[in-house]
Protein backbone atom coordinates (compact mmCIF):
# COMPACT_ATOMS: atom_id res chain seq x y z
CA UNK A 1 0.00 0.00 0.00
CA UNK A 2 1.25 3.72 -0.93
CA UNK A 3 0.72 6.36 1.68
CA UNK A 4 0.39 10.04 1.02
CA UNK A 5 0.98 11.89 4.72
CA UNK A 6 0.12 15.74 5.09
CA UNK A 7 1.77 17.19 8.21
CA UNK A 8 0.01 20.39 9.33
CA UNK A 9 1.04 23.17 11.69
CA UNK A 10 2.86 22.08 14.80
CA UNK A 11 3.43 18.15 13.17
CA UNK A 12 6.57 16.46 12.40
CA UNK A 13 7.71 12.81 10.78
CA UNK A 14 8.00 11.57 14.49
CA UNK A 15 4.26 11.83 14.46
CA UNK A 16 3.98 9.82 11.66
CA UNK A 17 6.40 6.76 13.07
CA UNK A 18 3.64 4.32 15.16
CA UNK A 19 1.68 4.66 11.46
CA UNK A 20 4.75 3.47 9.79
CA UNK A 21 5.25 0.39 12.23
CA UNK A 22 2.82 -1.83 11.03
CA UNK A 23 2.07 -3.61 7.47
CA UNK A 24 4.28 -2.81 4.91
CA UNK A 25 3.06 0.55 3.79
CA UNK A 26 5.50 2.89 1.49
CA UNK A 27 5.26 6.54 2.85
CA UNK A 28 5.55 9.72 0.77
CA UNK A 29 5.01 13.51 2.18
CA UNK A 30 2.77 15.73 0.79
CA UNK A 31 -0.15 15.28 -1.54
CA UNK A 32 0.23 13.64 -4.16
CA UNK A 33 -0.66 15.12 -7.66
CA UNK A 34 -2.70 12.06 -9.07
CA UNK A 35 -4.75 9.16 -7.47
CA UNK A 36 -2.45 7.13 -9.07
CA UNK A 37 0.66 7.92 -6.75
CA UNK A 38 -1.26 7.00 -3.64
CA UNK A 39 -4.13 4.46 -2.40
CA UNK A 40 -4.73 6.96 0.80
CA UNK A 41 -4.05 10.13 2.74
CA UNK A 42 -2.93 10.43 6.10
CA UNK A 43 -3.67 14.11 7.40
CA UNK A 44 -2.18 15.21 10.57
CA UNK A 45 -3.88 18.50 11.58
CA UNK A 46 -7.23 19.82 12.81
CA UNK A 47 -9.81 21.40 10.61
CA UNK A 48 -7.48 24.63 9.11
CA UNK A 49 -5.41 21.87 7.58
CA UNK A 50 -8.26 19.75 6.15
CA UNK A 51 -10.12 22.79 4.69
CA UNK A 52 -6.86 23.72 2.86
CA UNK A 53 -6.72 21.14 1.25
CA UNK A 54 -10.37 19.73 0.54
CA UNK A 55 -10.20 21.09 -3.46
CA UNK A 56 -7.44 18.65 -4.05
CA UNK A 57 -8.97 15.56 -2.13
CA UNK A 58 -12.31 15.90 -3.67
CA UNK A 59 -10.30 15.63 -7.13
CA UNK A 60 -7.65 13.00 -5.87
CA UNK A 61 -10.90 10.69 -4.63
CA UNK A 62 -8.58 8.78 -2.86
CA UNK A 63 -9.47 7.79 1.15
CA UNK A 64 -8.73 10.13 3.85
CA UNK A 65 -7.81 9.39 7.57
CA UNK A 66 -7.17 12.42 9.86
CA UNK A 67 -5.03 12.57 12.79
CA UNK A 68 -6.81 14.75 15.47
CA UNK A 69 -3.29 17.15 15.85
CA UNK A 70 -4.90 20.84 15.62
CA UNK A 71 -6.01 23.82 17.96
CA UNK A 72 -9.46 22.44 16.77
CA UNK A 73 -10.60 19.07 15.70
CA UNK A 74 -14.04 18.90 14.85
CA UNK A 75 -14.28 17.66 11.44
CA UNK A 76 -12.38 14.41 13.08
CA UNK A 77 -14.77 14.75 16.53
CA UNK A 78 -17.47 13.63 13.73
CA UNK A 79 -15.83 11.24 12.09
CA UNK A 80 -15.41 9.35 15.45
CA UNK A 81 -11.94 9.94 15.80
CA UNK A 82 -11.18 11.74 19.37
CA UNK A 83 -7.50 10.82 19.58
CA UNK A 84 -4.04 9.52 17.83
CA UNK A 85 -5.05 6.59 19.30
CA UNK A 86 -8.54 6.14 17.12
CA UNK A 87 -7.10 6.66 14.31
CA UNK A 88 -4.40 4.39 14.59
CA UNK A 89 -6.45 1.92 14.98
CA UNK A 90 -8.79 2.76 11.88
CA UNK A 91 -5.68 3.04 10.11
CA UNK A 92 -4.36 -0.23 10.78
CA UNK A 93 -7.87 -2.15 9.71
CA UNK A 94 -7.91 -0.10 6.75
CA UNK A 95 -4.64 -1.67 6.19
CA UNK A 96 -5.75 -4.94 6.78
CA UNK A 97 -8.95 -4.70 4.65
CA UNK A 98 -11.14 -4.65 7.54
CA UNK A 99 -12.43 -0.65 7.91
CA UNK A 100 -13.45 0.49 4.04
CA UNK A 101 -13.79 3.97 3.42
CA UNK A 102 -17.12 5.58 3.02
CA UNK A 103 -18.42 8.25 0.94
CA UNK A 104 -19.79 11.93 2.73
CA UNK A 105 -20.78 15.24 2.44
CA UNK A 106 -19.22 18.46 2.33
CA UNK A 107 -20.34 21.87 1.85
CA UNK A 108 -20.21 24.56 -0.86
CA UNK A 109 -19.52 28.26 -0.68
CA UNK A 110 -19.92 30.38 -3.72
CA UNK A 111 -18.92 33.78 -3.49
CA UNK A 112 -20.92 36.37 -5.50
CA UNK A 113 -17.62 38.60 -5.30
CA UNK A 114 -15.98 35.64 -6.76
CA UNK A 115 -18.17 34.05 -9.85
CA UNK A 116 -16.94 30.37 -10.54
CA UNK A 117 -15.35 29.87 -7.63
CA UNK A 118 -16.33 26.92 -5.11
CA UNK A 119 -14.63 26.82 -1.88
CA UNK A 120 -15.54 23.49 0.74
CA UNK A 121 -15.81 23.13 3.76
CA UNK A 122 -15.75 20.00 5.55
CA UNK A 123 -17.93 21.47 9.27
CA UNK A 124 -20.06 24.64 9.62
CA UNK A 125 -19.59 27.64 7.59
CA UNK A 126 -21.24 30.80 9.57
CA UNK A 127 -21.64 34.70 10.13
CA UNK A 128 -22.37 36.96 12.63
CA UNK A 129 -20.65 36.13 15.96
CA UNK A 130 -19.57 33.00 15.15
CA UNK A 131 -17.21 35.24 12.00
CA UNK A 132 -16.11 37.58 14.92
CA UNK A 133 -15.19 34.97 17.20
CA UNK A 134 -13.18 32.91 15.11
CA UNK A 135 -11.31 35.87 13.96
CA UNK A 136 -10.03 36.04 17.26
CA UNK A 137 -9.38 32.89 18.38
CA UNK A 138 -6.74 32.66 15.05
CA UNK A 139 -4.63 35.77 16.20
CA UNK A 140 -4.24 33.87 19.48
CA UNK A 141 -1.04 31.77 19.75
CA UNK A 142 -1.49 28.60 18.40
CA UNK A 143 -1.43 26.82 22.13
CA UNK A 144 -4.29 29.15 23.37
CA UNK A 145 -6.68 28.38 20.62
CA UNK A 146 -5.77 24.53 21.09
CA UNK A 147 -7.02 25.16 25.11
CA UNK A 148 -10.12 27.02 24.57
CA UNK A 149 -9.36 29.31 22.55
CA UNK A 150 -12.71 29.86 20.80
CA UNK A 151 -14.78 30.26 24.42
CA UNK A 152 -12.10 32.90 25.04
CA UNK A 153 -12.38 34.56 22.01
CA UNK A 154 -15.99 34.63 22.60
CA UNK A 155 -15.75 36.63 25.90
CA UNK A 156 -15.12 40.32 24.50
CA UNK A 157 -18.32 39.72 22.57
CA UNK A 158 -20.51 39.25 25.26
CA UNK A 159 -19.91 42.48 26.05
CA UNK A 160 -21.59 43.99 22.79
CA UNK A 161 -24.04 41.75 20.79
CA UNK A 162 -23.91 43.10 17.38
CA UNK A 163 -27.51 41.72 15.65
CA UNK A 164 -26.87 42.30 11.48
CA UNK A 165 -30.12 41.86 9.25
CA UNK A 166 -29.28 38.35 7.59
CA UNK A 167 -31.72 36.99 5.03
CA UNK A 168 -31.59 33.26 4.31
CA UNK A 169 -33.21 32.71 1.11
CA UNK A 170 -34.64 28.99 -0.03
CA UNK A 171 -33.54 27.88 -3.13
CA UNK A 172 -35.11 26.90 -6.35
CA UNK A 173 -32.99 25.01 -8.48
CA UNK A 174 -33.60 21.87 -11.56
CA UNK A 175 -32.85 18.42 -11.01
CA UNK A 176 -33.80 18.52 -7.12
CA UNK A 177 -37.57 18.66 -6.60
CA UNK A 178 -40.66 18.57 -8.46
CA UNK A 179 -42.78 21.26 -9.49
CA UNK A 180 -44.07 23.67 -6.81
CA UNK A 181 -41.77 22.54 -4.20
CA UNK A 182 -38.37 24.05 -2.53
CA UNK A 183 -35.36 22.31 -2.30
CA UNK A 184 -36.36 20.88 1.03
CA UNK A 185 -39.24 18.76 -0.85
CA UNK A 186 -41.74 20.97 1.11
CA UNK A 187 -44.59 22.02 -1.35
CA UNK A 188 -44.98 25.39 -2.18
CA UNK A 189 -48.45 27.29 -3.09
CA UNK A 190 -48.83 27.81 -7.09
CA UNK A 191 -46.56 26.58 -10.13
CA UNK A 192 -43.35 27.47 -10.80
CA UNK A 193 -41.22 26.37 -13.68
CA UNK A 194 -37.31 26.76 -13.68
CA UNK A 195 -34.78 26.84 -16.02
CA UNK A 196 -31.81 27.21 -13.32
CA UNK A 197 -31.73 27.63 -9.82
CA UNK A 198 -33.82 30.27 -8.62
CA UNK A 199 -34.18 31.97 -5.01
CA UNK A 200 -37.09 32.70 -3.08
CA UNK A 201 -37.64 36.32 -2.84
CA UNK A 202 -40.22 36.30 -0.43
CA UNK A 203 -40.20 33.38 1.86
CA UNK A 204 -37.24 35.24 3.96
CA UNK A 205 -37.00 38.75 4.95
CA UNK A 206 -34.29 40.02 6.33
CA UNK A 207 -33.75 39.63 10.03
CA UNK A 208 -32.01 40.76 13.27
CA UNK A 209 -29.67 37.90 13.35
CA UNK A 210 -26.58 37.19 16.27
CA UNK A 211 -25.44 34.14 14.54
CA UNK A 212 -26.20 31.86 11.39
CA UNK A 213 -24.60 28.40 11.04
CA UNK A 214 -24.65 26.01 7.76
CA UNK A 215 -23.61 22.84 9.36
CA UNK A 216 -22.14 19.80 7.69
CA UNK A 217 -21.57 17.90 10.84
CA UNK A 218 -22.81 18.60 14.35
CA UNK A 219 -19.82 20.87 15.79
CA UNK A 220 -17.76 23.45 15.85
CA UNK A 221 -15.97 25.84 18.14
CA UNK A 222 -13.96 22.60 19.14
CA UNK A 223 -16.67 20.24 20.62
CA UNK A 224 -19.84 23.00 20.56
CA UNK A 225 -22.67 20.81 19.00
CA UNK A 226 -23.96 23.78 16.77
CA UNK A 227 -25.57 21.15 14.48
CA UNK A 228 -27.12 18.15 16.71
CA UNK A 229 -28.76 16.92 14.02
CA UNK A 230 -26.52 16.73 11.15
CA UNK A 231 -25.77 13.70 9.28
CA UNK A 232 -22.76 14.01 6.73
CA UNK A 233 -24.50 11.16 4.54
CA UNK A 234 -27.74 12.70 4.17
CA UNK A 235 -27.28 15.20 1.05
CA UNK A 236 -28.28 18.20 3.28
CA UNK A 237 -26.84 21.13 5.29
CA UNK A 238 -28.50 21.79 8.80
CA UNK A 239 -28.94 25.17 9.08
CA UNK A 240 -28.90 26.93 12.66
CA UNK A 241 -30.18 30.73 12.92
CA UNK A 242 -29.59 32.46 16.43
CA UNK A 243 -31.72 35.80 16.73
CA UNK A 244 -31.15 38.66 18.73
CA UNK A 245 -30.26 38.05 22.55
CA UNK A 246 -28.78 40.29 25.35
CA UNK A 247 -25.73 39.44 27.13
CA UNK A 248 -28.04 37.55 29.98
CA UNK A 249 -29.81 35.27 27.48
CA UNK A 250 -26.83 34.36 25.67
CA UNK A 251 -24.86 33.65 28.74
CA UNK A 252 -27.82 31.37 29.65
CA UNK A 253 -28.33 29.51 26.56
CA UNK A 254 -24.28 29.12 25.71
CA UNK A 255 -23.58 26.03 27.73
CA UNK A 256 -26.64 24.24 26.31
CA UNK A 257 -24.88 24.25 22.90
CA UNK A 258 -22.04 21.78 23.67
CA UNK A 259 -24.85 19.42 24.16
CA UNK A 260 -27.32 19.88 21.30
CA UNK A 261 -30.07 21.36 23.66
CA UNK A 262 -30.09 25.08 22.77
CA UNK A 263 -32.30 23.98 19.68
CA UNK A 264 -35.35 24.90 22.62
CA UNK A 265 -34.22 28.25 23.02
CA UNK A 266 -37.25 30.59 21.09
CA UNK A 267 -34.43 32.69 19.64
CA UNK A 268 -33.15 29.52 17.48
CA UNK A 269 -34.43 28.60 14.27
CA UNK A 270 -33.48 25.24 12.90
CA UNK A 271 -34.02 23.62 9.49
CA UNK A 272 -32.28 21.64 6.93
CA UNK A 273 -31.82 22.35 3.34
CA UNK A 274 -29.74 21.63 0.42
CA UNK A 275 -28.96 25.10 -1.18
CA UNK A 276 -29.24 28.83 0.33
CA UNK A 277 -28.44 32.29 -0.46
CA UNK A 278 -27.08 34.60 2.08
CA UNK A 279 -27.16 38.24 1.85
CA UNK A 280 -26.96 40.99 4.67
CA UNK A 281 -27.57 44.94 4.99
CA UNK A 282 -23.59 45.58 5.33
CA UNK A 283 -21.26 42.70 4.19
CA UNK A 284 -20.23 40.42 6.94
CA UNK A 285 -17.27 38.09 7.44
CA UNK A 286 -17.93 34.05 6.57
CA UNK A 287 -15.94 31.68 8.04
CA UNK A 288 -15.82 27.76 7.85
CA UNK A 289 -14.11 25.27 9.55
CA UNK A 290 -12.41 28.21 11.53
CA UNK A 291 -10.93 29.63 7.96
CA UNK A 292 -11.65 32.83 6.38
CA UNK A 293 -13.42 32.19 3.32
CA UNK A 294 -15.52 35.75 1.89
CA UNK A 295 -18.04 38.27 3.17
CA UNK A 296 -21.71 38.12 2.29
CA UNK A 297 -23.94 37.71 -0.39
CA UNK A 298 -22.67 34.32 -0.79
CA UNK A 299 -24.97 30.83 -1.92
CA UNK A 300 -24.00 28.19 0.27
CA UNK A 301 -25.39 24.11 -0.45
CA UNK A 302 -23.94 20.87 -0.14
CA UNK A 303 -22.05 18.56 -2.70
CA UNK A 304 -23.17 14.89 -1.34
CA UNK A 305 -20.68 12.36 -1.33
CA UNK A 306 -17.69 14.91 -2.32
CA UNK A 307 -15.38 13.24 -0.01
CA UNK A 308 -13.90 9.69 0.95
CA UNK A 309 -13.34 9.37 4.62
CA UNK A 310 -11.34 6.46 6.82
CA UNK A 311 -13.57 6.80 10.12
CA UNK A 312 -13.28 5.48 13.59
Amino acid sequence: MRAAAILGLGTSESDLRAFGSGAATTWAEGLPSSAEEADAVVIFGGDGTVHRHLAALVRLQLPVLVVPSGSGNDFARALNLRSVGDSLKAWRGFEAGKVRPRAMDLGVIRPDASPGVARYFCCVAGCGLDAATARRANQMPRWLRGHGGYVLALLPALVRLPAYAIRIRRCNGPGEHRTGEDCSGERRTGEHHFDGPHFDEHREEARPTLLAAFANTQFFGDGMRIAPQADASDGQLDICRIGKMNAIELAGMFPTVYFGRHLGSPRVEYWKDKRVRVESDVPLEIYADGEFVCETPAEISVAPGALRVIAG
